[in-house]
């Protein structure tokens, strides 16, 4: 849609992207860009949600979306977007193709500078080296020091101009709105070493300092890239649940006549077919027609559920027989599915609040060594020195506080956890995953495919029995069925087959009429809540096939070995209540809930949360995922649903759920190993500020003991690597 413009204020008139809802109260998504931490993010909502006739304001740190509220039916988005664009962050109206494209092309742009920044700082010192070696007793001629010097600059000086414009930019907004980020000190830092190595250069000075300023954006720019890819995977979950729903609905017209309409399209009251192998477009009605539908990904029941006239049927339910009619209840944005998915994109965001300990060493660090650095250039003149010589100085204390070890002071010991969890089967997807699994006091186990296989299996089949079901088992989809074909292997099927929809199979085998399904459906009473199938020819004995979905072998192992690191422990199911009892006394734990939905099983996050504790959700399925996004930290077994993947913070693969342990164990030693880091990176800048304020280092020691400083961060959290296992 085309932007038009408020006569009144010569702004875009924005009226046309507001949503309002069914009490006419509006609402506006807009793409900010910018916003890169969780003080922006606080920043953006404290001064837009002040805004007059604004009752909220919530920003999606992953997506860059802010939803804005507005208080009735008067809303000014206009003064909306001029408030983000003072703030220093410029905002257009939502759109999901646009903000694709908008992260596609700021990946393309770090990825440039990084080259550029990894090829200027290796050319830039190979004419640097020289000079250096003349500390050594090899010095140089003036002439060929001079060609060195120059050569750098020619090289290293537009790499460091093109390579640093991600932070001369970001530094840039900030000062325009006022405020002072990390980029600030940064970008002054390699804009002055710069000046100072020209000037030194042109008047035939010792050093230049051309390598120091693009070797510097070159570590810098590493983080930011990382940062930037862990963001694209975090804002994935939402859309891959929202991918779960059908791409089309068909709709039934007035005449009797169906037709395809898109998903958005379909509105409260339309008529829907829904046919065997679809899934359920919209929260719908039953008009008429009879089915089986698999909600497994919904509710994490493995027993298939009923549909007939007049039951409601949830967008993302697999219809497995017959052919459903139903009357729209609801918009695919307003489905079952969609609400999962607004769930999941709210706990991602809570996550983007979580402050790290760098953030608010961070928050400090800007006017500290601003500060320093004012007062070194200016009590170095007071004192004497010539304001070439005071501005050495000033930049030596920039340099040499760079935040580059506090910044690798987590990321380094994450990825050396992350490498040693891989090795181990866990892969670890989020930045900060291990420090909040580390924190981690409770965990919440789902039942149907964590602490079991997730796998129907026949308990104590009869090869006889199962030969004389099996061809009617291979004919049906009903995954008890399939389970049943399983064990029996490849064989013949039965002719003349039916299926009967909520009740079983019926064909023809070897010339005598049989029916697999209920107990109902081969002539006997209801038995019980068990998992079951029946099976028997006309007017002869019916044969019972019980099933069972098993334990994993180490799952009442690993319940124990986490008691024991001081862990609470409980089960939230879907599965029906004798099912989720066995597996929970089995495996010890004493507190368990079954037929939980999806939105109980995040509030009853959420209420922990609540009462102060600190939750770890291991869940696999649909019915997981906003759980799994609200927790404090998220896991998921390599064969859970790829949208509840996204939304776990780290993915363990194979069949032992000991991976749990070894992911808390070693996300604790990381813990440890980052505040030794801090401890490190405080006692270092209380050493090397003073020793720069005095002038005892230049700009090029500085950047020595700056990479020093950060090797020593990196080989301390290489220890993790030489850890010993944890189970």
């Amino acid at each position: 849609m085309a932007l038009t413009y408020d006569l009144r204020t010569g702004g875009p008139d924005l009226s046309a992207f507001l949503r309002r809802d069914k009490a006419g109260a509006a609402s506006l998504e807009l793409l900010v860009k910018g916003a890169r931490c969780a003080g922006c993010l606080g920043k953006i909502e404290r001064e837009v949600g002040a805004l007059p006739g604004v009752t909220s304001a919530r920003m999606n740190l992953t997506s860059g979306k802010l939803t804005v509220a507005f208080e009735g039916r008067a809303a000014d988005p206009g003064r909306v977007i001029a408030t983000l664009d003072k703030l220093g962050y410029p905002a257009t109206p939502y759109d999901p193709g646009q903000a694709a494209e908008a992260h596609d092309k700021e990946s393309r742009r770090l990825i440039l500078a990084l080259a550029v920044a990894g090829f200027g700082a290796m050319n830039a010192m190979m004419f640097s080296v020289p000079i250096w070696a003349g500390l050594f007793g090899q010095e140089l001629g003036p002439a060929a020091r001079a060609f060195m010097m120059w050569w750098s600059g020619v090289v290293g000086a537009p790499c460091a101009v093109y390579a640093g414009m991600p932070f001369f930019q970001s530094a840039w907004r900030s000062l325009r709105a006022g405020r002072a980020n990390m980029d600030v000190p940064i970008s002054i830092g390699v804009i002055l070493t710069l000046v100072i190595s020209f000037s030194e250069t042109v008047l035939r000075g010792r050093d230049a300092y051309f390598d120091a300023a693009v070797s510097l954006l070159f570590l810098l720019l590493i983080g930011r890239w990382l940062d930037h890819r862990l963001r694209a995977r975090a804002k994935s979950a939402a859309a891959d649940l929202l991918a779960l729903q059908a791409p089309g609905a068909v709709v039934l017209g007035a005449d009797g006549v169906e037709h395809r309409k898109p998903l958005s399209e379909v509105v409260v009251g339309d008529r829907l077919v829904v046919r065997p192998g679809e899934r359920i477009p919209v929260d719908g009605l039953v008009e008429s027609g009879v089915s089986t539908l698999d909600n497994a990904l919904l509710t994490g029941e493995t027993t298939p559920v009923e549909a007939r006239a007049g039951q409601v049927c949830r967008a993302g339910a697999l219809n497995l027989s017959g052919v459903l009619r139903l009357q729209a209840l609801a918009r695919s944005e307003d489905s079952a599915v969609a609400a999962i998915a607004r769930l999941v994109e709210a706990g991602a965001q809570s996550k983007s609040l979580y402050v790290r300990l760098a953030d608010k060493a961070a928050a400090v660090y800007v006017p500290v060594v601003h500060a320093a650095a004012a007062l070194t250039f200016a009590g170095g003149w007071a004192l004497g020195l010539g304001p070439r010589e005071a501005l050495i100085r000033a930049v030596a204390v920039l340099i040499i506080t760079c935040p580059c070890a506090l910044g690798l002071a987590v990321p380094a010991v994450q990825i050396t956890a992350s490498a040693r969890l891989f090795r181990r089967g866990v892969l670890v997807k989020s930045g900060a995953a291990l420090e909040r699994l580390s924190e981690v006091e409770h965990v919440v186990f789902d039942k149907t495919g964590v602490l079991t296989e997730g796998r129907p299996r026949l308990v104590d089949p009869a090869p006889a029995a199962v030969a004389l079901a099996a061809p009617l088992a291979r004919a049906s989809a009903h995954p008890l069925a399939k389970a049943l074909a399983a064990e029996a292997g490849e064989g013949p099927t039965a002719d003349e087959v039916t299926e009967h929809a909520g009740l079983g199979v019926e064909g023809v085998i070897e010339g005598r009429r049989a029916r697999l399904g209920s107990a109902a459906w081969v002539g006997l009473p209801s038995a019980g809540a068990e998992t079951e199938l029946w099976f028997g020819f006309e007017g002869d004995t019916r044969i019972r096939f019980r099933f069972s979905d098993r334990l994993r072998e180490d799952a009442a192992r690993t319940i124990q070995v986490l008691k024991a690191r001081g862990l609470s422990v409980e089960v939230l199911s879907g599965d029906v209540e004798g099912a989720v009892r066995a597996a929970a006394e089995v495996c010890g734990i004493e507190t368990w809930t079954a037929r939980v939905s999806p939105a109980d099983k995040a509030a009853r996050v959420d209420a922990l949360k609540a009462e102060g504790r600190k939750v770890l959700m291991v869940g696999d399925g649909l019915n997981d995922a906003a759980a799994l996004a609200r927790a404090h930290a998220a896991m998921a077994p390599g064969t859970a649903l790829e949208a509840s993947q996204n939304a776990a913070d780290l993915v363990f693969s194979g069949d032992e759920l000991g991976a749990v342990v070894d992911a808390v164990d070693v996300a604790r030693q990381a813990k440890a190993r980052a505040l030794e880091n801090f401890g490190f990176s405080a006692l270092y800048n209380l050493v090397a500020a003073p020793a720069a304020m005095l002038g005892f280092v230049n700009p090029l020691v500085a950047a020595l003991a700056m990479s020093g400083s950060s090797l020593v961060v990196t080989l301390n959290a290489l220890r993790m690597a030489r850890a010993g296992g944890s189970r």
